[in-house]
């Protein structure tokens, strides 16, 4: 079924829709939030603050990230009510960019998009393969992880993942469901366990003890290092919007879908932030933990039973397949999009809808690729987190900060905009653009900085690196193929009222 809206957003974007609107408000916020996984990721995540910043640290730049994120996802919002688009990012490019550059920008945010997501799914699948490691650990003590280990889990998560989306396809709004209710209930279990049998610290200890275990010149650059786990934590503030062709009404809908993910993400994430380092106990025990995760230690230290730290661990491993779901799902609906106007190598077999089955399998099936390809990193290097974490922070912030850039010299000019049933009004909006441009500004140069000061070649961040070879690859396939092929959004784009 297609609203009126929907058919007139599909007609002034000169599209054929080819996908089933299964989403309605609530399946899509469900499915979002158990996509974004907010307090699962602050577990995983929040001790490799520590270093950086320390306990109180850890906690005031998950605030800021929050505060920052959402400055982000509301100026996405109210792009995605304008042109509700599965694109995304590279569409409002094409549309709202000079008309001298938006084809070669969008092209590239497309690139940068497509690289993120595809690269989130690896790293989704990488992150639940240490949950089962973990387990397995907690099981047999003498385990011994290796990278051969992490690259086949990474696979059977991806592969998990990506035969839910093909043969649950037409199940997943229902599915959403149960997820969120797993995930909802897993919340409050592990709060409470930690809240009432952890070893809780004084809360001026929490919330202004500070730490510099790094080596960095200074308290404050020390912190500001640590900015990365966070951002990692909350970032897919796009995820709704590439879900806009499966939603009803989604100029109305996918809007309000995105800030009520965040803003639930955001408390669901700080609340256990904020639990998980009140109930730390000993921090060199802590990130020493046999298991490889540091939640697992200190969940195991607050309950004293194995077996009730082996639920734990497993319900957090659940739901990062859970999320390795949903991760396939936005993934494959980016990739889509962007090889039905040419963007990507064998885009008409990638871009490819079999009449009556709604949904891209080939783009589904390209995910899976990339991911098994991917994870073979995690074989070739010790820093496997890290650059795979660059592919997709670094990709998703740069998308993020070209769309939000040209909405906002688009705004400085008189030319119309289109007309979206979700605004922040002229001047607030350039006051929210400007500043969440400023913070992906921040986030994207401090997201190359290594984790200690005079790094090693093993310790080196080699995210600069990647990400430049990543770009100029682009720009060489641009104009060596691509520029005669890429057909961008707006040469379709009908004129709107």
């Amino acid at each position: 079924m297609h609203s009126g809206s929907d058919q007139r957003d599909m007609y002034r974007m000169g599209r054929k829709a080819e996908l089933r609107r299964n989403f309605s408000l609530f399946s899509c916020i469900g499915f979002s939030i158990v996509l974004g996984c907010s307090w699962e990721f602050a577990l995983v995540t929040g001790t490799y603050t520590l270093a950086n910043g320390g306990i109180a640290g850890t906690i005031w730049m998950f605030v800021a990230t929050c505060f920052g994120m959402f400055t982000v996802m509301l100026s996405m919002a109210e792009m995605a009510s304008m042109t509700p688009s599965s694109g995304a990012q590279y569409h409002w490019v094409s549309e709202f960019a000079p008309a001298r550059c938006q084809k070669f920008l969008s092209f590239t945010v497309g690139w940068l998009a497509v690289l993120g997501w595809e690269s989130c799914m690896t790293l989704v699948g990488y992150i639940g393969g240490q949950q089962f490691q973990s387990l397995i650990s907690l099981l047999d003590p003498s385990y011994q992880p290796s990278g051969w280990h992490g690259t086949l889990f990474t696979m059977a998560v991806t592969t998990f993942s990506v035969f839910c989306n093909i043969f649950l396809i037409r199940k997943l709004p229902l599915l959403e469901g149960l997820m969120f209710i797993i995930h909802i209930g897993g919340f409050f279990f592990i709060i409470v366990i930690l809240w009432v049998m952890g070893p809780r610290s004084d809360a001026t200890t929490v919330f202004t003890q500070f730490d510099n275990q790094s080596g960095w010149s200074g308290l404050g650059l020390a912190t500001l290092v640590g900015i990365t786990p966070p951002v990692v934590t909350l970032i897919g503030a796009d995820s709704s919007a590439h879900l806009a062709e499966e939603m009803k009404n989604a100029s109305r809908d996918v809007p309000k879908a995105m800030i009520l993910t965040a803003l639930a993400n955001y408390v669901l994430g700080l609340v256990m932030v904020v639990t998980f380092m009140f109930n730390i106990g000993d921090i060199e025990d802590v990130l020493h933990s046999f298991t490889g995760q540091s939640y697992v230690a200190v969940i195991q230290s607050a309950t004293g039973s194995t077996a009730a730290t082996i639920f734990c661990t497993a319900l957090v491993a659940f739901m990062m397949c859970a999320c390795g779901v949903n991760q396939a799902t936005t993934s494959s609906r980016n990739l889509y999009a962007f090889a039905r106007d040419n963007g990507m190598p064998f885009s008409q077999w990638i871009a490819y809808v079999r009449p009556g089955w709604d949904f891209p399998l080939n783009a589904v099936v390209a995910t899976l690729l990339y991911a098994f390809i991917t994870s073979l990193v995690i074989i070739a290097s010790p820093n496997a987190f890290t650059i795979i974490t660059s592919l997709s922070l670094n990709g998703l912030i740069l998308s993020y900060l070209v769309a939000i850039g040209v909405i906002f010299w688009r705004k400085l000019r008189p030319d119309p905009l289109p007309k979206g049933k979700f605004t922040l009004g002229r001047k607030s909006g350039l006051v929210i653009n400007f500043l969440a441009i400023c913070f992906l500004s921040f986030v994207f140069a401090f997201s190359f900085f290594p984790s200690i000061p005079n790094p090693t070649a093993m310790t080196m961040n080699w995210s600069l690196l990647v990400m430049g070879c990543c770009v100029t690859g682009c720009s060489l396939y641009y104009w060596l193929h691509a520029r005669k092929h890429y057909t961008a959004p707006v040469e379709r784009t009908r004129k709107h009222d």
